[in-house]
């Protein structure tokens, strides 16, 4: 009984009594994280929650566990259950004014908690940026392997495009380089016109999708898988012989502009409206043609121009993050989007589930920080990380949370007692 009402607690908890308990936790760690640390035996402030330093160095282990439960679970825990009712209260009174003041609040909170952790270690910021971009890329791939129901291999490539798109251009025309010379425009205006320079790798990246889309649409069957498994590697053998982009050398000094704000700004965005693209009446008849084409055919859906839209809408994205790899890293090689970069999205995308924007963050989170927890255990990471997607398609063959809906405002709405709810109804 004890156990049950502590979960019912919990369960009690909105989501901004959650984002607030992590950032007094972060809060606490910038406070004592270093003298705790050093107390306990460790070099320093666990980067990733302990697992990697308890990899390294296995005898650190009950240190890095006493950290993370001292600075993390004790006090997220505590926060979230006893301030329950003031986060209810706070949230309740946010839905009061219109959903996108009550999301600005929950997003600044994640924001500034996200900052504060990341700031303590230039690795975390990177790992967090390259998360992010994980979750871009693993939407835009479920809109066609999820929503639509085909399979294609060929999201490396367009990020590709993406990337060597948005760094020629703020190479060329913001920078002293030395294979494309002077700068062309002040380097000021750099960082003003970066978003529309990520739009045009995007609608580039778009425009060559229609390659793949064009033979592949006109058929049924695995022909996308086929076609857009080409187009993957015609992408990476075409820029590894072209030597204005540094062929296989690959192309570096791409301006510093793809901080941690903008990165987060840009997958807000991109989970806004891929979230509103998929339960548009476009994203309902994308669900139509994977049930059944012939039957959405019948209720007059025009299949080939809703799978082209799709096809072409998720290589935008791709290119958008493909161009935010490119300056997060501030280096991009053609041997960064092949065979082992289409496997890692692939896992994201069937780890955390189909046909779910959830899924995808999930999917994305949980294997971009697997991936680098077990970074220590080298090769070993590649067999682990293979068996753990070979347990979930056992025991979940759709994804951890595949087919939910992604609804703000039930997110973001308080969380009241099932069974007070129960007993305020009417009796008899």
């Amino acid at each position: 009984m004890e156990l049950r009402g502590t979960i019912r607690g919990f369960s009690r908890v909105p989501l901004l009594g959650w984002l607030v308990a992590a950032f007094v936790a972060v809060l606490l760690e910038i406070a004592v994280g270093t003298p705790l640390a050093l107390s306990l035996g460790l070099p320093k402030i666990p980067v990733l929650f302990g697992v990697i330093l308890a990899l390294k160095k296995p005898l650190l282990f009950p240190g890095a566990a006493v950290y993370v439960l001292l600075i993390y679970a004790l006090p997220i825990a505590l926060i979230a259950r006893l301030g329950a009712g003031l986060a209810n209260r706070a949230a309740g009174r946010l839905l009061a004014f219109p959903l996108l003041v009550s999301v600005a609040v929950h997003l600044g909170v994640f924001y500034i908690t996200l900052e504060l952790w990341s700031g303590l270690s230039d690795y975390r910021d990177l790992v967090l940026r390259f998360t992010l971009i994980a979750v871009m890329v693993t939407l835009s791939l479920n809109v066609i392997n999820g929503y639509m129901g085909e399979f294609s291999c060929s999201h490396p490539g367009f990020m590709a495009v993406g990337a060597y798109v948005a760094s020629v251009l703020t190479i060329d025309l913001f920078t002293n380089h030395r294979v494309f010379g002077s700068a062309l425009l002040p380097a000021a205006l750099g960082p003003l016109t970066f978003p529309l320079i990520l739009i045009i790798g995007g609608l580039v990246s778009a425009m060559s999708a229609l390659v793949v889309a064009i033979p592949s649409f006109r058929t049924r069957g695995d022909y996308l898988a086929i076609i857009s498994l080409a187009f993957m590697f015609i992408v990476k053998s075409l820029i590894e012989n072209l030597d204005i982009v540094g062929g296989a050398r690959g192309l570096g000094g791409q301006p510093d502009w793809a901080g941690l704000p903008t990165v987060f700004l840009w997958t807000v965005v991109c989970v806004w409206v891929i979230n509103n693209f998929v339960r548009s009446t476009l994203g309902k008849a994308l669900n139509a043609v994977r049930d059944n084409e012939m039957a959405a055919t019948a209720m007059t859906v025009d299949t080939r121009y809703t799978k082209m839209v799709g096809f072409l809408f998720a290589a935008f994205w791709a290119g958008v993050a493909g161009g935010l790899f490119a300056h997060v890293l501030r280096y991009v090689n053609p041997g960064t989007f092949g065979i082992q970069k289409l496997a890692e999205v692939l896992a994201m995308v069937y780890f955390g589930g189909l046909n779910s924007v959830y899924g995808s963050i999930v999917g994305a989170v949980g294997i971009s920080l697997l991936g680098e927890a077990l970074r220590p255990l080298e090769i070993f990471k590649w067999i682990i990380i293979p068996l753990l997607l070979i347990l979930v398609m056992i025991y979940r063959p759709t994804g951890l949370v595949a087919f939910k809906e992604f609804d703000p405002e039930a997110i973001l709405k308080p969380k009241t007692d099932p069974e007070r709810e129960r007993d305020a109804l009417p009796q008899g």
